[in-house]
């Protein structure tokens, strides 16, 4: 396996086990961090994958989350403010809303002025963050970083973007909409450059749906066909499967 720099690629007999290994790694690097910080930064995504390590994020005691400011990678443009397949309403209902984080950013795809929106979030980023927790989508995108916008040199930070229909259709497999033609158009994402831009990566791509893009994360060339073989481009990052994501591997 061609692998560069510490990519490492483990499976798991259920996503159920694959999401606590998650959380226990993601919580050492935390536990470490803040021993050399006062205060570190995450960023997470809001997909059905992360839900067994979210869960165990909002349950584990050892974390100090009043010393941890909290992003979000993505946000759809136009939802209802209140709509549960929100981004930031997904991570509120599942973790945002029930730790004590010191702060937490959300991005707001309703905003009057999305390059203003864009521009604001993008340098609250600049500088890096510390730990990103992430998972791939089945056309391969990492965030919304779909194949036919993804850049692996983004000038930009933070940006709107159009989403193809493999990755708004992965929306109804994943049973947040009922029908493709709910699923909005467009969204707001980092870009690859911002979520590269970390020292630690924590990702976890569950489920049969995912192999393919895993297959091709870990054994493709290299580049925006495939965004998250940026994965392998990271200085640190964990790719974390189970039995069925990880079947090709």
């Amino acid at each position: 396996m061609n692998l560069q720099y510490n990519f490492q690629v483990r499976r798991y007999a259920s996503r159920e086990e694959m999401g606590l290994a998650a959380e226990k790694d993601v919580r050492d690097a935390i536990v470490s961090l803040l021993k050399e910080k006062e205060t570190i930064s995450m960023i997470f995504a809001a997909a059905p994958s992360q839900n067994e390590f979210l869960a165990a994020m909002a349950a584990d005691p050892e974390i100090d989350y009043s010393r941890i400011i909290a992003f979000h990678m993505d946000e759809y443009v136009g939802l209802p403010s209140d709509a549960p397949q929100g981004f930031g309403n997904f991570l509120r209902d599942r973790l945002f809303g029930l730790v004590p984080f010191k702060e937490v950013h959300y991005l707001n795809g309703n905003a009057v002025d999305i390059e203003a929106e864009c521009e604001a979030y993008g340098a609250m980023l600049k500088d890096g963050v510390d730990i990103v927790c992430m998972g791939i989508g089945e056309n391969g995108h990492i965030a919304f970083n779909d194949p036919h916008v993804a850049d692996f040199h983004d000038g930009k930070a933070v940006k709107i973007v159009g989403l193809d229909d493999v990755c708004r259709m992965q929306q109804v497999h994943d049973g947040c909409f009922a029908a493709i033609e709910e699923v909005p158009t467009h969204a707001l994402t980092l870009t690859i450059p911002t979520l590269m831009h970390a020292s630690r990566h924590f990702c976890m791509v569950p489920a049969a749906t995912k192999a393919e893009a895993v297959f091709r994360t870990v054994y493709g060339p290299i580049g925006e066909k495939c965004p998250a073989t940026a994965l392998r481009l990271c200085p640190d990052a964990v790719l974390y499967t189970d039995m069925d994501s990880g079947r090709k591997l």
